[in-house]
């Protein structure tokens, strides 16, 4: 049998919490695992490291996109597996995949699901799962509080979406895969690995986390007239119809921008910066999914 390891964030909850994944896991044969506990998603990483050197080859990860992505940086490149216990707020990377969002359900996809070799990006040097952006979608990260979130659920990114729709554009320019692809007002830049964003809503169409490709997007809006406009249409059928969306794909991205602009990666805000450089790390990381979806 596989060395098993459990990384956990304690301030996230699902079901019948901790106590329950263990249960769970010893209900199928895992009585025994490497377990450690974390209480904020930036002390994963350590953790994530330690029980690699002992030898652990499944991690079951429990928590949000924040720590899956704090695991993605640590385990890509790896012999080891990913298993993920979606037990955060959006949880995008585990819905993207059909990973079920139910304790034992997701604790059988991890022991008896298949195994698929999966892109991550890196931005700046740091890898990511999900999305990476600059500008609007930062601004909605960072006002998305905890408390916000344990107030408001999902409902939160949707109020801090509403304050930051005054935000002023920043000019950019962009080259993707070497040549220029972008040069203009942009309020938001996006990069995702996979296709749907929060609440059902579709950032890319046709997004695949296995095709060696990040998705880009540039978001041109300015204002509350052309950003409702442009989420409607996300909304209803696709935001690449929108005259405010611009997107491409490719395998690496110089962005330049005239002044520092807050950016995030998977759910998690960072400082402030001018220039970005992003790009694709083809089946970087391997991760348990449900028989049938790979």
């Amino acid at each position: 049998m596989s060395s098993v390891a459990v990384v956990a964030h304690s301030g996230k909850s699902l079901d019948g919490g901790l106590p329950e994944l263990r249960e769970a896991l010893a209900r199928n044969g895992v009585t025994d695992p490497l377990w450690c506990e974390v209480t904020k998603s930036r002390q994963a990483p350590k953790q994530l490291r330690s029980v690699l050197k002992q030898g652990a080859d499944l991690i079951f990860v429990w928590g949000g996109d924040g720590m899956v992505q704090r695991s993605v940086d640590v385990v890509a490149g790896s012999d080891a597996t990913m298993a993920i216990v979606p037990a955060g707020t959006a949880n995008l990377f585990a819905s993207n995949l059909g990973i079920p969002k139910k304790i034992d359900d997701a604790v059988k996809v991890g022991l008896r699901g298949e195994r698929r070799k999966l892109d991550v990006g890196r931005m700046n040097g740091e890898r990511f799962a999900v999305m990476a952006g600059v500008g609007f979608d930062a601004l909605v990260i960072r006002d998305a509080t905890t408390h916000m979130k344990h107030v408001l659920g999902r409902s939160a990114y949707v109020w801090a979406a509403a304050k930051n729709l005054r935000t002023k554009p920043f000019e950019a320019e962009i080259e993707v895969d070497g040549k220029e692809w972008y040069e203009g007002q942009a309020s938001l830049v996006l990069f995702g690995n996979v296709g749907e964003a929060f609440a059902g809503v579709k950032a890319f169409d046709n997004a695949s986390p296995d095709d060696g490709l990040l998705e880009i997007g540039v978001g041109s809006a300015d204002g509350i007239v052309q950003w409702g406009r442009t989420l409607a249409r996300s909304a209803l059928s696709s935001a690449t119809k929108s005259p405010f969306v611009h997107v491409t794909k490719g395998r690496s991205v110089e962005v330049k921008l005239n002044r520092k602009v807050l950016y995030e990666l998977d759910g998690g805000d960072r400082e402030k910066k001018k220039t970005f450089r992003v790009d694709v790390q083809p089946g970087a990381v391997t991760v348990c999914v449900p028989a049938g979806k790979a």
